[in-house]
């Protein structure tokens, strides 16, 4: 099995009523709560709020400092994202069509490396 990342970006997203959004989210929670019931899900998040970052961090002499920035520069805003888990690249393409689908705006597909160690599981392990 392969971990795939299904995301979304702040700006591919247009504007939106209260109504619009609240009708997205409950689009949105139906394909979650399918994807739990394939027992693909490992973690899924609505976003960043992109009105903060909590820190920046450099390298200094072997250590870390932590300042209040400066931040790269971008226009683009993680808006939302879905880890699974998944057999292949035409699974991980059906979830993220069926959440395209969802919410009407696009999605991309990256396929994570093979993972450095091995991940811990809790007790709802798979």
């Amino acid at each position: 099995m392969t971990e795939y990342l299904i995301a979304f970006n702040d700006e591919w997203v247009p504007e939106h009523t209260a109504e619009q959004l609240r009708e997205k989210g409950e689009a949105a929670r139906a394909v979650i709560e399918e994807m739990l019931a394939e027992d693909v899900l490992i973690f899924t998040n609505g976003g960043l709020d992109r009105s903060t970052a909590v820190c920046s961090v450099e390298s200094v002499d072997g250590r870390p400092v932590f300042t209040d920035g400066p931040y790269a520069e971008t226009k683009e805003h993680l808006g939302g994202f879905a880890v699974v888990e998944v057999a292949d690249d035409e699974a991980a393409r059906y979830w993220a069509g069926r959440i395209a689908t969802a919410l009407d705006w696009p999605q991309e597909i990256h396929r994570f490396r093979a993972p450095l160690q091995p991940r811990r599981r809790g007790s709802g392990e798979r």
